[in-house]
Parts: structure tokens; C-alpha cells; sequence
């Protein structure tokens, strides 16, 4: 079900949004096929819930002075002390139209594999992406599997995705050989890490000691005897 968020149309652009923000207002845009910009804003707080629910992955039923638009959202600019939301870019869609979104990448089975069982640990390197699927096909996460993983090196790839019915890679070359997850020991790793440490330590002070080193002084020549 798609989050739902009523926006208003708004005259103000420029410097003169400040005004708005002050009044907890979110200026916002909403473009598309078809579809001239428009400017717009909406309340703060249903706003951000809005947002955050659908992300980048999922489409927002919204209404403009009352008027049914469905959208993505394409860019959401943050104020970088405050962390909140200045502005957001909403893409225009149709229900019949492929679009691609960012999707989640989510990890099922994460503390029960056999892996963690044997004290290793699972690390996930990549975290999302980008699918093409229409509106009511795009799904909230992609799922994989991790329970099988054992042993360190073992992993998962794009290609281990089963894609839902209706759902595909944006790109036509993506990498299914690229890693999703992988099994690395920890302990290990820490080990290696310290004893590289500890070899450099020991350079570094063997290179300081012969910095610090006094030169070997030179012979002096010694006096020609009386003849």
C-alpha cells in the first residue's frame, strides 16, 4: 500500500522559502512526462513519516490542492547540521509506467546462519539496487537467504536474488557476480591487523634508530715524517 501525502501549491521560491521552513513547512517540486513543474509544500512531520516509509523504493499516492498525482521521489536535500528535510523532488509517474527504483537489499536469516553459529560473522557490502518494475510491482526490500553461509569466503551474490514476478535489474549488464554478503572471521582479522601493527612499529624504530645513529667519524691523515 502506498503512503499517502497532500501537498499545496505555493507562489514562494527563491530566498524567500526560509519563510516557510520557519513556519515548519517542506517546499517541495513535482515533475514528470507530461507533467510541468510544479511548485509545492506540505506539513513537516507527514512529510518526513511519508518519506522515510517509502524512501527512494516506493511510490507515494499524492494530492495536489486536492488533485491525485502518484510519484517517486527522486531527491530529498537535508539541512547538514540539523539533519532535517529542506527539500524534496518528486517524479510524476502513471500506474502503467516502468519505473526504475532504488530497492533495499535485506539480509534474511542475519544471527542463524551457520556461519554465526561457528563465531564468524556476516558482513554486507552492498546494501541496495536499482530495479525497473511498474508502481504496484516494486517491491519494499529484495530478500536473500544468508542461513546456508558456513564458512569464511562463503558468500551471496546479485545473482542469488530471486526477483518477484513483474521485477527487473535496471541495467541489462549488471554484475550477478557481485557480492551482497560475505563470511569473514573476525578474530583473525584482528590478529592480522595487530601483527601488521606491530611489524611496522618495529621498521619505524628500526629506521629512527639509524636515523639517530652518530656518523662514523673520519680518518684523520696522519703527519708526514721528518725526513
Amino acid at each position: 500500500m502506498s503512503e499517502k501525502l497532500a501537498l499545496q501549491k505555493r507562489d514562494v521560491s527563491g530566498k524567500k522559502v526560509k519563510a516557510l521552513r520557519r513556519q515548519g513547512l517542506v517546499t517541495s517540486v513535482v515533475y514528470g512526462k507530461g507533467i510541468a513543474p510544479i511548485l509545492t509544500q506540505s506539513e513537516y512531520n507527514p512529510t518526513e513519516a511519508a518519506v522515510t516509509v517509502s524512501g527512494y523504493h516506493s511510490p507515494i499516492d499524492l494530492t495536489i490542492d486536492g488533485k491525485a498525482q502518484l510519484a517517486m521521489v527522486k531527491n530529498v536535500d537535508i539541512d547538514p547540521v540539523r539533519r532535517t528535510i529542506l527539500n524534496i523532488e518528486f517524479q510524476g509517474i502513471s500506474a502503467d509506467e516502468v519505473v526504475w527504483a532504488e530497492t533495499p537489499i535485506a539480509l534474511v536469516g542475519l544471527g542463524n546462519s551457520e556461519a554465526e553459529k561457528m563465531h564468524f560473522s556476516i558482513l554486507q557490502v552492498l546494501e541496495s539496487v536499482e530495479v525497473k518494475a511498474k508502481p504496484a510491482d516494486l517491491p519494499e526490500a529484495l530478500e536473500i537467504d544468508i542461513t546456508h553461509l558456513a564458512s569464511v569466503g562463503d558468500s551471496v551474490t546479485l545473482g542469488d536474488i530471486k526477483l518477484p514476478k513483474g521485477v527487473e535489474f535496471a541495467e541489462k549488464d549488471v554484475d550477478l557476480e557481485q557480492v551482497i554478503a560475505n563470511v569473514y572471521d573476525p578474530i583473525a582479522e584482528a590478529e592480522a591487523e595487530a601483527k601488521a601493527d606491530e611489524e611496522a612499529a618495529k621498521a619505524a624504530a628500526t629506521e629512527t634508530a639509524a636515523e639517530e645513529a652518530p656518523a662514523a667519524e673520519a680518518p684523520t691523515e696522519s703527519a708526514p715524517k721528518a725526513e
